[in-house]
């Protein structure tokens, strides 16, 4: 494989003041690529901005809350203006607004779903006409989760957006594969202020804070690490070694990489004439409901004490 050399292109990272959205945009610079940093506080922002910079990247903030259409527009446009042009998009940015269903607001629901879902498809479709005029390809990049794949208690918004995402994903695949323009999701899992809050993996993070490494049972068994182990993904997606790769749901986390398969049918029955509700309940049960799916994350597991 040749090196990764993302040399002349052009990023622009939403949510990427801190955590993994940081570790994307490090990782892209690293790589030779400039970046639009993407955050709603200016002051953590402009704290990325000076990091990059300090590691010899090259990059700017804009200050700026995804979901709408002008907010897309800002981040297209002042990539374009600093850097002239604009080659990756990863849409990273995101909140959090956990409720049970009978105790989520519409406000919560709305939050999540402008941020995390709209967000997404404002500053992808901006992208999308950005670099259809420019005529060289480019790489969308969209952060999902493993909430969005398997469903995940008290998270109905989060795990809704995140699962549209990976859905956007494909679907964009194919309307922009003549633009040479690849899609992907990506699904991370990092040590992270919100995996913080989980106490299964709190004093295994705190030690990490203090220098621990992270044990193999993490690392490898479930995918978990800091989101410096997520990012390598980033700029291997955004570049030409990832060129045919379109349309898919990636994980990685800790010393993991994993394809995410698509929801397909697995199992299919049959009943001339069609079915009744009296013919599907004697053979649901036998056939293609021998065995049903599980629904989410599936919990972490520990060595034994």
């Amino acid at each position: 494989m040749p090196s990764i050399d993302l040399s002349g292109k052009v990023a622009v990272v939403t949510g990427s003041g801190r955590g993994l959205g940081l570790a994307y945009a490090h990782a892209l610079a690293a790589h030779g690529a400039s970046v639009v940093v993407n955050d709603v506080d200016e002051a953590v922002a402009e704290a990325a901005v000076r990091s990059l910079g300090e590691a010899g990247g090259k990059a700017v903030a804009e200050v700026v809350p995804v979901g709408t259409s002008e907010a897309a527009e800002r981040l297209v446009n002042r990539a374009v203006e600093e850097f002239g042009r604009l080659d990756v998009l990863v849409t990273n940015a995101g909140i959090l607004r956990d409720k049970v269903l009978w105790k989520m607001t519409d406000e919560d629901f709305d939050a999540v779903i402008t941020t995390h879902l709209k967000g997404t498809f404002t500053c992808a479709r901006a992208a999308a006409v950005r670099m259809r005029e420019q005529g060289e390809g480019g790489s969308l990049i969209l952060v999902g989760s493993p909430a969005g794949q398997r469903g995940n208690f008290g998270q109905t918004n989060y795990a809704a957006a995140k699962a549209g995402i990976a859905a956007m994903a494909r679907t964009w695949s194919m309307e922009l594969g003549r633009a040479n323009i690849t899609v992907n999701a990506i699904v991370p899992v990092a040590a992270t202020a919100m995996t913080e809050t989980i106490p299964a993996f709190a004093p295994y993070i705190e030690a990490m804070k203090s220098g621990e490494p992270l044990p193999d049972f993490l690392r490898k068994g479930e995918g978990f690490g800091t989101p410096e182990d997520c990012a390598a993904l980033v700029p291997f997606l955004a570049s030409e070694a990832a060129r045919g790769i379109t349309g898919q749901a990636i994980g990685i986390g800790g010393d993991k990489v994993a394809l995410w398969s698509h929801p397909q049918e697995i199992k299919a029955a049959y009943a001339d004439g069609g079915w009744s509700p009296d013919t599907l309940a004697d053979a649901f049960p036998t056939s293609v409901g021998a065995e049903l799916q599980t629904v989410g994350i599936p919990a972490p597991k520990f060595p034994e004490a």
